[in-house]
This record gives structure tokens, C-alpha cells and sequence, in this order.
């Protein structure tokens, strides 16, 4: 019995179905995803019930999303650190089991200021759910299948947004917002029983293995990842922010939700492109979507005033960009080894303060500029990006191939 083989046998998976993937525990981390997702993006799209409701301006209102994102920054790093000690089922779990609480309590709370705090608190479950979901789909299969067990545990995302917002916006309008609250705790509920069904149980970081929190920073390969994550996440969200203002002035103005729709189908498929080619060619992948999405940005920016070019260039956009997440979250675990976790949390946290740049950057460049500068805007991004990743050859995004 070699080394792999023998970890895997006292990680109690059946070493027999090792080269299968685990797809019942895998589509459980995505569903994590999913619900986190919708729980980020719902208020969104229903603000102007809630802020109805609650008797208070959409401004106010839109705060709602504004704490869900300090509660995942603030929470990414430190939790995610003072827990990489505990087993990972009960983790996942308890996150869980705050994604229930925190929606229950918003569906039933008519207190503003109570609203805002279950708000916040599901986001610090979202910071840690993101800060470990990465390295227990990679926990769950063996080397060669690490990269597309991760692209699995991260199909959640794009659904939620191309399909669970939408659906639960359009839903919401006609049932009120807080039974569309309601129905994810109902699903929280539902994912808590699938989790101790399916899901494996692992121990955590033993606690000599624990580096401090600068010496994962300092680890060969981190800080270019992290620096590819600021960059090419703040383009994208600078533009798919303020995509209703940049569409204003092309022939889709009354079509954002088509626009959105097929840039949500295409994100998914981009992400099982990914996930089928990402255990043999990472570095290829990072190279080709950068550079993608830079096109993209480009005949955005220059086909303002022809529709097929909109159309093509958004594609592109999905395609390039629905594999980001599990791209930089594959390499950033590989970089960071034993405190992958700790590395992830990182990647949360600069991830989510590129969405809230993008909103900061986004909304200058559009009162100074306009939105029809915001797509070529992006290539100062874009470029920068492209070379980190092309010079992380060694550490961060390596040339290797799987068998």
C-alpha cells in the first residue's frame, strides 16, 4: 500500500472508488455555495419590498448587502484561522446551521437595526463556509482529481447567480420577500441533513503544522495569487456592477436581465470547461481567461453600437470569467500546502474587497468618465494581472500535468 493510498484509507474513503468522484458530497459543498450565494444577492433584487416593509428608504435598505460584506471580510481571516484546529464536518455545519438562523431571523424580523445584525452575522457564516470549502473538496479525492472536485464544490455560485437570484427576485415580487427568505432556510434545513448523510468527516490542522498568519503570506507563490485575485476580480466587478448604466447606452437599455441571463449560462459553462482541463493545464487556464476577458473587455468597449459584438463580448466574458473562482482557488491552494485553509481565507478577504473597489472605482469612473470608458478601463487591470500570472511560472501558477 503506497503513502496516497494510505491516506486516503485513514481518511475512511473507500480507496477501492478513489479515481470516482464523490459526487453526492461535492454537489453538497455547491448547494453550501448556492445558499450563500442567494443569501449575498437576494436583497438585491427584492430592495425596494424590503425597504417597504421595513419603512425605510432603498438606500437603507441596501445596506442589507452592504453588512453581509463587512460580516464575510471581517470574519474570513480571524475565524477561519481560530477554527482550522476543528474537524471539518462540524464546521461546515455550524456555518450552516448560521446560514438558518440568520435567514430565519431576517424573514421574521421587522426591526431595521435586528435585520442589519442577521444580515452581518450571515455573512461571518459566509467567511468561513468560503475560507474552507476549497480544501474540503480537495480532501475528498485523490491528486489527480483535486482541481475538478473543486470546480464541482464551486458550481453553486454561478447558479445562484444565474438562476437562484433571478428566480427568487421574480418570485419575491409576487409571494412577498420574506417567504423567498424563508424557502433558504428551508434549504439550509434540507443541506444540514445531506452534509451528515454524505459529506465526510476530517480532522483539522494539527496544531503543529499551524504557521502564523504572516508566514502563510510569505509562502512562495501566495502573494501573486492574491495579487491576480485583486486585480482581475476589481475589473470584473467594475463592470458587472455598473452594467445596467454601460448597457444604458447600447441597443440592450431594456434588456439587462438578457444580458445577464446569458452571462450567468455562460459563466457555468465556463466553469465545467474548467473543471474538465483544470488537474492538467492550471497555468494555461489562468493565461487563456485573463487574456479572454481582456478581449472581451475591449470589443465591449469599441462595439458599443453593434449588438452582435455586445452579445459576443459578454459570452466571452462568462466563458473567461465563471472559472475565476475555482482557477485562483486551486492555486492558491496548492501554494499554500498545509494552511491551505488559512491561504483561502486570504483569497476571501482580498476577493471581497475587490467587490466592494469595484463598486468604489466603478462609480468614479462612471461620473468622471462615463459608462461607455468602463470596459476599456479594465485592460489597466487586466494587464497587470496577465503578467503577475505569467511570471508566478514557479510559485503560484506552475506548469504541470497530471497523469
Amino acid at each position: 500500500m503506497n503513502s496516497n493510498t494510505a491516506l486516503i484509507s485513514k481518511a475512511g474513503v473507500n480507496v477501492s472508488s478513489s479515481k470516482r468522484l464523490p459526487w453526492v458530497g461535492l454537489l453538497a459543498l455547491a448547494m453550501a455555495g448556492f445558499i450563500c450565494i442567494l443569501t449575498e444577492g437576494l436583497p438585491a433584487g427584492l430592495l425596494p419590498q424590503i425597504a417597504q416593509d421595513l419603512g425605510v428608504t432603498e438606500a437603507l435598505a441596501g445596506q442589507l448587502v452592504t453588512l453581509y460584506a463587512v460580516g464575510s471580510l471581517l470574519a474570513a481571516i480571524p475565524l477561519t484561522t481560530a477554527t482550522r484546529g476543528w474537524r471539518r464536518r462540524p464546521l461546515l455545519l455550524l456555518c450552516i446551521i448560521g446560514f438558518l438562523v440568520f435567514n430565519t431571523i431576517t424573514a421574521l424580523s421587522s426591526a431595521y437595526v435586528l435585520t442589519l445584525v442577521a444580515r452581518f452575522f450571515a455573512g461571518v457564516s459566509a467567511g468561513v463556509l468560503w475560507g474552507m470549502t476549497a480544501g474540503y473538496a480537495r480532501r475528498m479525492v485523490p491528486d489527480s482529481l483535486k482541481g475538478r472536485a473543486m470546480a464541482i464544490a464551486m458550481v453553486g455560485t454561478p447558479l445562484a447567480l444565474a438562476l437562484g437570484v433571478p428566480l427568487g427576485t421574480f418570485f419575491g415580487a409576487y409571494t412577498g420577500w420574506r417567504l423567498i427568505f424563508g424557502a433558504v432556510s428551508l434549504l439550509a434545513v434540507v443541506l444540514i441533513g445531506w452534509v451528515i448523510w454524505k459529506v465526510p468527516d476530517y480532522a483539522g490542522e494539527p496544531a503543529g503544522d499551524q504557521l502564523p498568519l504572516h508566514k502563510v503570506f510569505l509562502i512562495p507563490g501566495v502573494r501573486p495569487i492574491l495579487f491576480v485575485v485583486l486585480a482581475w476580480v476589481l475589473a470584473h466587478n467594475i463592470l458587472y456592477t455598473y452594467i445596467a448604466p454601460f448597457l444604458a447606452e447600447t441597443a440592450f437599455a431594456q434588456r439587462v436581465d438578457l444580458v445577464l441571463l446569458i452571462f450567468g449560462i455562460t459563466s457555468v459553462v465556463g466553469i465545467w470547461v474548467i473543471g474538465m482541463l483544470i488537474d492538467r493545464f492550471l497555468r494555461m487556464l489562468v493565461l487563456i481567461s485573463i487574456t479572454g476577458f481582456a478581449l472581451a473587455s475591449v470589443a465591449l468597449g469599441i462595439g458599443m453600437d453593434q449588438p452582435a459584438i455586445i452579445i459576443l463580448g459578454v459570452t466571452a466574458w462568462g466563458l473567461t470569467f465563471g472559472g475565476a473562482a475555482t482557477l485562483l482557488q486551486t492555486a492558491i491552494a496548492q501554494a499554500g500546502g498545509k494552511s491551505a485553509d488559512i491561504a483561502q481565507s486570504m483569497l476571501v478577504t482580498v476577493w471581497n474587497v475587490a467587490i466592494g473597489g469595484g463598486g468604489i472605482i466603478g462609480g468614479f469612473l462612471l461620473e468622471l468618465l462615463g459608462a461607455g470608458f468602463l470596459p476599456g478601463s479594465l485592460i489597466l487591470l487586466l494587464l497587470p494581472s496577465l503578467l503577475a500570472a505569467w511570471l508566478a511560472k514557479k510559485h503560484g501558477f506552475p506548469s504541470y500535468k497530471n497523469p
